[in-house]
């Protein structure tokens, strides 16, 4: 049996604003096997996106245990988590999020300026990676050059040239036409099946959700039981 990744217990996050308190998660069990695909479902509003950033590090839980890779990292100081990000986390956002100044080689290439890495090892790492994503023959084009699903594999490509641990996906088909979805799942479903990358991903979407190999279903904060789960996943009006 895999190894837990991620081992998340009684965890919450309360968001508050003026005197107000909105809860966002609630009492969160989940664990996350090493090179597990875990698709995280739910509507608008019911804490999907909270919880991959608690597990990602870029923000802290209100209350509740939260380990990844080990590190209790709610615990850890804002530079010490900053640099385990790094170490650790390739994030792919929906809207993409590319330096249009940028040409995709070098907006593939800015984690790896993070590192002490010398150019022509990263030159190597870039060229890996674009090559993955079936991009290498682009990489000298700027982003209002590329098609979206383009866009999103390089994208892809910046979140993996570090060879994170983690790879996060927050919607990434969301912006993309049918057939741009089906070719950037194809490629993180490759990434997990060939490379063994563990993967993390919200979606909305029933189609990409057949890509993982686990789905969990939350509602209101809520991490429903995963027989629940299974049973909600016909119906589901997301």
């Amino acid at each position: 049996m895999s190894n837990p990744v991620v081992e998340i217990r009684r965890l919450s996050k309360i968001f508050r604003r003026d005197s107000l308190a909105v809860p966002a998660l609630e009492n969160v069990d989940l664990e996350v096997d090493d090179g597990e695909f875990l698709c995280l479902m739910g509507p608008s509003g019911s804490g999907k996106t909270t919880l991959l950033n608690l597990i990602a590090g870029i923000d802290r839980p209100t209350s509740g245990q939260l380990r990844v890779l080990g590190e209790d990292l709610a615990s850890m100081s804002e530079d010490r988590l900053a640099a385990w990000r790094n170490a650790h986390v390739g994030f792919v956002f929906q809207t993409f999020n590319l330096i249009p100044v940028l040409t995709a080689y070098e907006n593939v290439e800015m984690p790896l300026l993070l590192t002490r890495l010398p150019a022509p090892e990263r030159r190597k790492h870039v060229l890996a990676a674009l090559e993955l994503v079936g991009l290498e023959d682009r990489r000298e084009h700027y982003p209002r050059q590329l098609s979206g699903g383009q866009e999103q594999r390089v994208a892809i490509a910046r979140a993996i040239v570090s060879d994170p641990t983690l790879l996060m996906a927050d919607e990434p088909t969301g912006d993309l036409d049918a057939r741009a979805a089906e070719e950037v799942l194809g490629i993180l479903a490759g990434l997990n099946r060939d490379f063994g990358k563990t993967i993390i991903m919200v979606t909305h979407d029933p189609h990409a959700a057949r890509h993982a190999t686990v789905i969990r279903h939350l509602e209101k904060g809520q991490l429903l039981p995963l027989e629940e789960a299974v049973a909600t996943a016909a119906t589901a009006p997301y």
